[in-house]
């Protein structure tokens, strides 16, 4: 087990290396990981699921409104198959809400039996019209002209940090090396790939392009261009526990053009978030959040959920979507190289990470990776930071074992120095204090780290001593 963020790269030749350890490559690593191989896992940031996995909807999908017979549409079946059963398994808080896919027009009352129809071609036979009394019953806030919805009883809300945490960890325990702050900035082959990396070359006989928004940027460096990634930036507004009693389901907007629009949802954390915008951008780096962007959704949240409005916001963050023009994902092998190419991974690949992973093997098979020798991986569970689910600070018989996960840090979020020092000490630690808010909730509520942050902050770096 190797994890490494500064100096050289090992010597040697991996047998596969993965580029990028956000939700999808973390996953295609863990898979991997099952193999008798050497298997790496680098990605440019100083933390796994630094780029959009950090900042995205949250929501364990049912694909019922992907394109039918499309490979996206299989994938997100069977990963929130896998995946809801490696977070009960693992500890990845995940809440069965259901969602309402709510009509506000005429042309919107229209769409949905054909969104119904698409669920049902999708393999997903749950959904079903409401009208707008029952929607009404079940939501009783929700603001004047609802005309009908369809309710979607199989999506749920999920943990993202955790999810790219638990695969990456497991992945390092299994020996898969993972390298942060390791930038690729050229690729030679031959027998094998060379990566000219920021910290060095790499070599490794099978590569996997797992890169996210900068994708399109390593397929280039392979000789192809497939597909170009433009960035999607989504605009969020996260409301303060206060709000959560107003919704009790995911509320969604019959999809546009550019995507499933604005929702208001319930997160695992106990907040309410409104979003996201769908704003297409040329900076891969650009998530900054903008008054007209806020304004909108302030906007839109107004009609969904005029309560809403008047409750106190927690934060305001924004991510950017791989967004290729394409209505699949851009999954690619390319045998005589070698390479396979995992790009044009939108909002679903929380879902469907798992069984993009399982593709993503099966290609590498198919290109000559051995594959025999798989065993099953040692069980990973990890720290809860939902509130459905028990919490340290409120265990009296963990705190009597250990009197630190009774003594909180963070009082907006109820984080102990317990739960903090576990963080900083785990197999994949925080590479900054960002990071050691993804991994416990420290100075992400309403104070936003202005009572806490200096605590956290030394905690953080006496760690790192």
């Amino acid at each position: 087990m190797t994890v490494t963020v500064g100096g050289g790269l090992p010597g040697g030749q991996y047998d596969v290396t993965v580029v990028g350890a956000g939700v999808v490559g973390s996953a295609v690593a863990r898979e991997l990981a099952r193999l008798p191989l050497r298997i790496a896992l680098v990605d440019a940031a100083d933390d796994v699921g630094e780029g959009t996995s950090k900042a995205n909807t949250a929501i364990l999908h049912t694909g019922f409104d992907a394109v039918p017979g499309s490979l996206e549409s299989r994938l997100v079946r069977e990963g929130q198959r896998l995946l809801s059963a490696y977070a009960v398994e693992s500890g990845i808080p995940v809440e069965p809400l259901g969602a309402l896919l709510v009509a506000w027009d005429e042309e919107q009352r229209a769409a949905l039996p054909g969104l119904a129809d698409k669920a049902v071609r999708n393999g997903y036979h749950a959904a079903r019209i409401a009208l707008p009394e029952e929607v009404r019953a079940r939501e009783p806030e929700l603001g004047p002209g609802v005309l009908g919805a369809l309710d979607v009883p199989g999506e749920s809300v999920i943990c993202p940090w955790t999810t790219t945490l638990a695969y990456a960890t497991q992945a390092a325990r299994a020996g898969v090396d993972l390298h942060l702050s390791c930038r690729v900035l050229g690729v030679a082959s031959g027998d094998a790939h060379t990566l000219a990396t920021s910290r060095g070359p790499l070599r490794t006989r099978y590569l996997v392009n797992a890169a996210g928004l900068y994708a399109d940027e390593i397929d280039r460096l392979l000789g192809h261009a497939d597909f170009t990634v433009t960035p999607r930036r989504g605009q969020l507004i996260v409301f303060d526990e206060f709000a959560r009693g107003l919704v009790r389901h995911i509320l969604l907007p019959v999809p546009g053009a550019l995507g499933k629009g604005v929702l208001v949802s319930p997160t695992v954390y106990g907040k309410v978030m409104l979003g996201p915008t769908a704003e297409e951008l040329d900076d891969k780096t650009d998530t900054g959040s903008t008054a007209a962007g806020l304004a909108m959704l302030r906007e839109k949240g107004r009609r969904i959920l005029p309560a809403l409005l008047d409750e106190e916001v927690t934060a305001v963050y924004a991510g950017l979507r791989a967004a290729t023009g394409d209505e699949d994902y851009a999954i690619r092998s390319h045998p005589a190289q070698r390479y396979v190419t995992v790009g044009g991974i939108r909002s679903t690949g929380l879902t469907a990470s798992m069984a993009i992973a399982v593709h993503v093997v099966e290609l590498l098979a198919d290109s000559g990776l051995p594959v025999a020798g798989a065993r099953d991986l040692e069980p990973v569970r990890m720290p809860n930071l939902g509130e459905a689910f028990p919490r340290p600070y409120r265990d009296a018989e963990l705190i009597a074992r250990d009197p630190e996960y009774g003594r909180i840090v963070c009082h907006c979020e109820r984080v102990t120095r317990g739960e903090i020092r576990d963080a900083l000490a785990a197999t994949v630690p925080p590479g900054s204090p960002d990071g050691l808010r993804r991994r416990t909730r420290a100075r992400g509520g309403r104070c936003q780290g202005f009572h806490c942050g200096a605590a956290v902050r030394a905690l953080f770096e006496e760690a790192r001593r």
